[in-house]
């Protein structure tokens, strides 16, 4: 937003023929102010203006810093009865990431800085649109996780400092991202508990607090930020019937985004060999609590849980490898509502610390 900031105050300047340069300006950060230096302005036309300054990705990844950052502004004729969030338009131009929706990846700090750094400098008759353009970003963001977190495309702004990633629908993301980097400084071999469930079962097998790691729905993109901070493994402890998704290629195991546990067991009954009958049994229960027991009853529950423990692990190391270029391996320990384990495959925390 200082790039932005700039480039208004300049074209506001030309209009009023002020012929000064900004090289740099204040931004109010909701809780202080910092001087942002800019490092070009130029007034392309009596609406249209272009600033360049350069990201501080701050304790992030260290890929995005000195990344050149182009806000475009353009003023326009305001209309009557316009609405208020129309009076400041934000645009993913060239290197800023979109949502899966097709929305710009600027996430929802970053605008309430922009409203609060633009808005007072809007003339009441116009309306403002700035396009974000990060010449590096689409090529910087194949280095980081931001596919994970469904940011396409390029990178997203966070809105502290300038550029970073990744943007998520649930904010609180953060805190689990802020976790991971704390914890794999300790610990190369991490434990990713999935609920309040997972954390009581990591404390029966005693694994220390210091390697667990929280993760909500996330496993997918966290994951891949296990990856790209270098851990040398991660161990997937929860309830089967979430975990179970991975072996599906669904990595954000909440039940809003994607829920096909049963087709998952019934496809893995087909791999170990159950018949029509079993296939059927499972599809016809409600959840995956009941498929375990049904499967107990035919004889097929260690083969078949065995079998998507295994899958789990595979899918999690490829996906990594896909979306960080990196090696991982991936252990999983499946439980049922009980808390008790139904299947471990490749325990690497337990066999390693």
């Amino acid at each position: 937003m200082a790039a932005a900031k700039a480039a208004l105050i300049n074209l506001k300047n030309n209009l009023g023929n002020i012929t000064e340069q900004l090289s740099s300006v204040s931004l109010d950060l909701l809780d202080e102010n910092a001087e942002i230096a800019i490092e070009q302005v130029a007034v392309l036309d009596n609406n249209t203006a272009l600033a360049i300054t350069l990201s501080n990705p701050g304790d992030n990844l260290d890929l995005t810093r000195n990344t050149p950052i182009w806000a475009l502004v353009k003023l326009s004729p305001r209309q009557e009865e316009i609405l208020e969030k129309e009076i400041l338009v934000l645009e993913a131009g060239e290197g800023l990431g979109k949502t899966v929706t097709g929305e710009a990846a600027i996430y929802n700090f970053a605008r309430r800085l922009f409203e609060r750094n633009l808005l007072p400098l809007i003339p009441e008759d116009k309306t403002l649109s700035v396009k974000i353009i990060l010449p590096q970003g689409r090529e910087l963001a194949k280095r980081t996780s931001n596919e994970a977190f469904g940011i396409l495309e390029g990178l997203a702004l966070l809105g502290t400092s300038g550029i970073s990633q990744p943007l998520s629908a649930a904010e609180h993301l953060e805190e689990f991202r802020t976790i991971l980097r704390q914890k794999v400084k300790s610990h190369g071999n991490l434990v990713f508990c999935i609920g309040a469930n997972g954390y009581s079962v990591a404390q029966r097998l005693s694994i220390p607090e210091s390697a667990i790691v929280p993760t909500g729905n996330w496993l997918g993109a966290l994951l891949v930020e296990a990856g790209l901070y270098k851990a040398e493994s991660v161990l997937l402890l929860g309830y089967q019937g979430k975990l179970i998704k991975l072996a599906g290629g669904i990595f954000n195991t909440s039940s809003h985004i994607a829920d096909a546990k049963l087709e998952i067991i019934a496809a893995a009954v087909v791999e170990v060999g159950g018949d029509i009958a079993a296939v059927r049994a499972v599809l016809q229960v409600k959840t995956a609590d009941e498929a375990h027991k049904k499967l107990i009853e035919l004889g097929l529950a260690d083969a078949v849980f065995s079998n998507l423990a295994a899958k789990i692990s595979r899918k999690a190391q490829s996906y990594v490898k896909k979306y960080a270029d990196i090696e991982i391996k991936v252990g999983v320990v499946l439980f049922d509502r009980k808390g008790e384990v139904i299947s471990n495959c490749g325990n690497v925390w337990m066999s390693r610390d």
